[in-house]
């Protein structure tokens, strides 16, 4: 695109949670104009009598899209809704969408959509007409074990538990997002069949072929509001410095994921699109810790960096946010 020509972007299901970051992160982003917020139930209502920390930032109301007046569409409506939208609604085909839902993640035929994880898919994404973007949880996990799959060294089974704030639950109220019941409290759900399986399997397949053990995956409702906290454990036959290398290597020219070398903590990336990983080995076992922002390198800042990509623009723009550590 032109240098002075801004991306022109519509949100569909824009009074959500990850919609309400992904509108923060596109005011301020020098590359877009946003042109349409659309929310069935808040048609015609200003954007912040939903998005309350948006007031004096922006005097949007929510609205029907013009699909031929936008060059890029996110869907940010719940699972099955996008499927449902393209199915109801025609979208010219020079019109690029990022999907943030489920519906388009795992690979089948006749899906168009490229599986929009940088960190693995940079080059195919840059040319993309279609994205889905990972789920959040897969996001910290593939990050944390993308490193060994590309080097054909996961041989074993993998272990994995991870704890995620209730914003990962999204904006409608239920039992388990309740403050009264999440507050002071944990609780296992989903154990060994969470939904993100699929996409982190197809992912470690596509980095190592012969990739064939099992994913072990214990999910936890944490009593925060976000940020995703991911443990990991397999065998690795190597060294603690040759595992830092490994991961240093594979991650050099990605310029959200750090390698830490103190134990992490959560606050270090809320607010953030970074992925911080910390490594220990212990025996012949390599831990692996991820830290991530689920509503932003989890959702909608890693959706941004895919804007970028296939708009031909700096991975970074827009994404400079610095954490909220206190």
């Amino acid at each position: 695109m032109a240098a002075l020509e801004k991306i022109r972007v519509g949100i569909v299901g824009a009074a959500g949670y990850t919609a309400g970051e992904l509108i923060r992160i596109l005011l301020y982003h020098p590359g877009t104009e946003l042109s349409y917020l659309q929310s069935s139930s808040n048609n015609g209502q200003p954007v912040t009598s939903v998005h309350k920390d948006l007031l004096g930032e922006t005097e949007m109301v929510f609205s029907e899209i013009d699909p031929n007046r936008v060059d890029l569409l996110f869907l940010c409506s719940g699972h099955g809704k996008s499927l449902e939208y393209l199915a109801k609604n025609t979208v010219p085909e020079h019109i690029k969408i990022i999907d943030l839902s489920h519906d388009f993640r795992l690979k089948r035929e006749g899906n168009p959509f490229v599986y929009g994880l940088p960190e693995l898919n940079r080059e195919t994404i840059r040319s993309a007409v279609r994205i889905a973007n990972p789920g959040c949880f897969a996001t910290g996990i593939q990050l944390a074990l993308l490193p060994l799959a590309a080097a054909g060294l996961i041989q074993d089974d993998l272990h994995v538990n991870a704890i995620t704030g209730s914003t990962g639950a999204g904006q409608s109220p239920t039992q388990t997002s309740h403050f009264s019941w999440r507050d002071n409290n944990l609780s296992v759900y989903k154990a060994f069949e969470h939904q993100h399986l699929g996409e982190i399997c197809e992912s470690l397949k596509q980095a190592q072929p012969e990739f064939d053990h099992a994913l072990h995956f214990i999910p936890v409702r944490g009593n925060h509001t976000r940020g995703i906290f991911t443990m990991a454990y397999t065998r690795f036959s190597g060294t603690h410095g040759e595992a830092i290398s490994l991961y240093s290597d594979y991650y050099q020219s990605h310029p959200f994921v750090h390698i830490s070398d103190e134990n992490p903590d959560m606050k270090q990336v809320v607010n953030t699109n970074k992925c911080l990983l910390y490594l220990e080995k212990h025996g012949d076992q390599l831990m692996i810790i991820s830290c991530i922002d689920n509503l932003i390198k989890g959702a909608s800042g890693q959706a941004v960096q895919n804007m970028n990509l296939i708009f031909g623009l700096d991975e970074r723009l827009g994404l400079n946010l610095k954490a909220v550590a206190f």
